[in-house]
């Protein structure tokens, strides 16, 4: 198959979840004989166009600023898009995944390809609903109108979890959704040994406002204040980092609570979950966690906020972690009862990761890739 995927930012010179997906499914894929092409915008010198690990990278536009005042721009968003409908009409494809993530890319990849017929996939990785109005206000009407429209331009939908399946199941009544998950590499993450620094507690994402840092900040210092005085991790950047510092500089927890920034090598990410005992992700919005599989995967248990939004709920059970109520308080109280026990859950952790190497998840994209080109030609 010729395959392109897209997303406006690449992995690594873009960090987290849906990117690193991307990523290792488009590495996976190559290996497995297809051609692989993946349009993004340019973060490279040189060539517009080159190869990397087996897979054709396509700068559509110079890289731009992904945020502004703590949010995603819509400015970015639409110069990707109307890039990527010019590059994609000069190429010819035999399926186009899209991630649904900046909305305005499926658009144009639908329209850029219209004339050929050639199958849309759209992937799912988070449905916002009425979360528009809490990001924009008033504004969320349009997110919200936009996001309703993309659920729309393909029957063929993908989504990484079964909360964001539900949610897009609600949202366009569409009953064929196909959950293909996230995946981790298995095999790589057990050669890696533990960093020669060691941690309590270890976040690992970016540091936006629904990741809620800030809670695990507050958590430390009720646990300080109880002589619980544990050493926190926080690796990550976002536009939440200075808000995230300066707490941590008025709770007085510059000693137990560090901010290091993104790795990297992301065998360092991983070295770093294995000397640590617990990883605390407190996300109210998450369309998988592949943070949260990550740390399971290294075996230390993990801690997450119950909340409808959070597929990382969907990953966690007695036996790996916890699920906390959105407060400080509670969180404190599961940090020290996990603390005691982490050990004891390490199996239990690893055996629950067992099932999503990313082998077997691109062996399931590619079998699907192939049924929805199959039910685009049916003579």
């Amino acid at each position: 198959m010729k395959i392109a995927i897209i997303y406006d930012v690449i992995y690594p010179h873009v960090k987290g979840g849906v990117e690193k997906r991307v990523w290792e499914l488009a590495v996976h894929l190559s290996g497995r004989g297809h051609a692989v092409h993946l349009y993004g915008m340019k973060f490279w010198d040189g060539n517009d166009v080159i190869d990397r690990d087996g897979v054709t990278l396509h700068g559509v536009c110079p890289a731009q600023d992904l945020y502004a005042d703590g949010r995603r721009t819509v400015r970015e968003a639409i110069s990707f898009s109307f890039a990527l409908f010019l590059r994609l009409r000069e190429d010819t494809y035999e399926i186009i995944d899209c991630q649904q993530f900046p909305y305005f890319s499926c658009i144009a990849a639908k329209c850029s390809t219209a004339r050929k017929k050639t199958p849309l996939v759209i992937t799912w990785h988070e449905v916002w609903g009425d979360y528009w109005y809490t990001y924009l206000g008033i504004a969320g009407v349009f997110g919200k109108f936009i996001e309703w429209w993309v659920s729309r331009l393909t029957p063929a939908m993908v989504a990484v979890s079964a909360t964001t399946a539900n949610d897009l199941m609600t949202l366009n009544g569409q009953k064929n959704i196909r959950i293909i998950q996230n995946g981790v590499d298995l095999k790589r993450i057990d050669t890696i040994l533990p960093h020669q620094e060691v941690s309590d507690i270890i976040f690992a994402g970016r540091l936006i406002r629904e990741k809620n840092v800030e809670l695990l900040v507050r958590a430390a210092g009720i646990l300080s204040s109880e002589g619980k005085k544990y050493q926190v991790l926080i690796l990550g950047e976002g536009p939440e980092r200075e808000t995230i510092q300066r707490l941590i500089h008025e709770l007085s927890l510059e000693s137990h609570v560090r901010i290091i920034g993104f790795q990297a090598d992301h065998d360092d990410v991983i070295a770093r979950m294995k000397s640590s005992k617990i990883c605390v992700l407190p996300s109210t919005r998450e369309g998988f966690g592949i943070a949260a599989l990550e740390a399971l995967a290294c075996g230390i248990p993990v801690i997450t906020v119950d909340h409808p939004a959070n597929a990382i709920r969907d990953l966690i059970s007695e036996k790996n972690g916890r699920l906390c109520k959105f407060s400080a308080e509670d969180l404190a109280d599961s940090i020290y009862e996990i603390m005691v026990c982490h050990m004891e859950m390490k199996n239990a952790c690893i055996a629950s990761a067992a099932s999503f190497d990313w082998d077997g998840i691109a062996s399931t994209l590619e079998t699907y890739y192939q049924s929805v080109i199959d039910a685009n030609n049916p003579g």
